[in-house]
């Protein structure tokens, strides 16, 4: 995760992208904080976008540990 914070977007945009990829949920503080402080406007958005997807996962993950509980 420390790529989040490598002087190229690109970079940055790849690895909200692998993160995506590989349903990293413990990556959803990391983000939010690209969210709110990276000063590319994509890069802000890809954030948002793959928080919003790793939460989803997040809460089915939790949805399907309570259902089995």
């Amino acid at each position: 995760m420390n790529r989040l914070s490598d002087k190229s977007a690109d970079i940055r945009l790849k690895t909200i992208n692998e993160l995506v990829l590989l349903e990293a949920i413990e990556a959803l503080d990391a983000l939010q904080d690209v969210f709110r402080n990276d000063p590319d406007a994509e890069v802000k958005r890809a954030a948002q976008h793959a928080g919003r997807k790793l939460y989803q996962i997040k809460l089915a993950n939790e949805n399907a540990q309570d259902s089995q509980a």
